[in-house]
């Protein structure tokens, strides 16, 4: 089983860009896929984007062309880098691990795009 420690997070400028890292402990991180996911206020946990064991993507539509979602797995680490950052991207990220019937989640980290 794996842990995940998110970090990274900050406050940024519309328009500005951000890279997260979600470093994983334990062993086969290279057999879990990994997940980015996001909690602004009053709204519920969203995925941002997802990254199999093969190196296959995909996105929430809202990030699509802005956001990069990447694995190295000689460093046990996944990294979404974000571009072209909206306020509406404001939220809690956390770093999700998911293998089969198990999932473990991040203490997150916060990002605020604001001007």
């Amino acid at each position: 089983q794996v842990q995940v420690v998110e970090s990274g997070g900050g406050l940024v400028q519309p328009g500005g860009s951000l890279r997260l890292s979600c470093a994983a402990s334990g062993s086969l991180f290279s057999f879990y896929v990994m997940g980015w996911y996001r909690q602004a206020p009053g709204k519920q946990r969203e995925l941002v984007a997802r990254i199999d064991s093969n190196g296959g993507t995909n996105y929430a539509d809202s990030v699509k062309g802005r956001f990069t979602i990447s694995r190295d797995n000689a460093k046990n680490t996944v990294y979404l880098q974000m571009n072209s950052l909206k306020p509406e991207d404001t939220a809690v990220y956390y770093c999700n691990a998911n293998r089969g019937t198990f999932s473990n989640w991040g203490q997150g980290t916060q990002v605020t795009v604001s001007s």
